[in-house]
């Protein structure tokens, strides 16, 4: 969506995407939910683009034989460079774009620019989202990503009890909830918590439960697991739902973590085992 958005402000409106098969661009699920349209068609639907996906890469032999290119040239391009990060990548390429254009651009058999402006009502930030319908409960509350969202009482959101809501995800990471056009103001509690709750444990063991979720807390903070079906969030710095940025901590033995195993002691002699009267036990 991001990408897509840039080309527009930058080029128009194009009539219609060709694409490939991509999930983002087509459901290839057999049980689709709603419509059957990817957020990205939604997106797009609403702002009059079609979406065509070709049936082989060949039928897309211009893009193809360009990203076969790339894939060879570039890389190699920002190795001689010295370039190690996307930011350097991203300050890079302009530069080389400009550059493989010169050389490699041909002139099309039609020449017009069939792009077209932004209609007056439309409005691309607010369509370029992530989209998810919600039920507000009787409380005014709503759960989405395993996160509750508790909407401020006022005049437009006291009467949305038990009727839908949009929960919009922005690419970078904002939230908005909206019904009808309108954004309502929420509180959020994240459901998700930080520190696992230990087991009950005697007053013995206490001090190596303690010492166990110490190390584990150090080695993996913050760690979540939400739902499957959400977008991709890797590039997001903000957010309610953004990935953590620090790199992980080493990997934990948790049976180190744990009191010593008790050790064996020496093995006793048949005349031993006799005199405690287990002998039964010894094969």
């Amino acid at each position: 969506m991001r990408a897509t958005r840039t080309y527009i402000e930058r080029h128009g409106k194009p009539v219609a995407l060709y694409s490939d098969k991509h999930s983002a661009f087509r459901n290839n699920t057999a049980s689709a939910n709603g419509d059957g349209m990817t957020h990205l068609g939604r997106a797009l639907h609403a702002l009059n683009i079609e979406i065509i996906c070709a049936n082989s890469p060949q039928a897309k032999g211009r893009v193809e034989r360009a990203n076969g290119t790339l894939q060879d040239r570039l890389v190699k391009a920002m190795r001689l460079e010295g370039i190690s990060s996307i930011e350097e990548a991203n300050a890079f390429l302009p530069a080389y774009m400009a550059r493989h254009n010169r050389r490699f651009a041909r002139a099309p058999f039609d020449p017009r620019d069939l792009h077209r402006p932004l209609a007056p009502h439309e409005d691309i930030e607010a369509e370029m989202v992530w989209r998810e319908e919600r039920t507000v409960t009787a409380s005014l509350t709503l759960h989405y990503n395993k996160a509750m969202f508790i909407l401020e009482p006022n005049r437009v959101s006291s009467a949305l009890a038990r009727k839908r809501v949009q929960v919009c995800e922005f690419p970078d990471g904002r939230i908005e909830i909206r019904h009808e056009g309108n954004a309502l103001p929420y509180r959020v509690f994240d459901k998700m918590r930080q520190v696992n709750q230990a087991a009950i444990v005697d007053n013995k063991h206490l001090d190596a439960a303690l010492a166990m979720a110490r190390l584990i807390q150090e080695a993996t903070p913050h760690h979540r697991k939400r739902n499957n079906n959400e977008p991709a969030r890797t590039s997001q710095r903000a957010g309610l739902f953004a990935e953590a940025t620090s790199a992980p901590g080493p990997k934990v033995d948790r049976r180190t973590l744990c009191t010593p195993k008790l050790k064996r002691g020496p093995r006793l002699s048949n005349e031993e085992l006799v005199a405690r009267g287990i002998a039964e036990y010894a094969g």
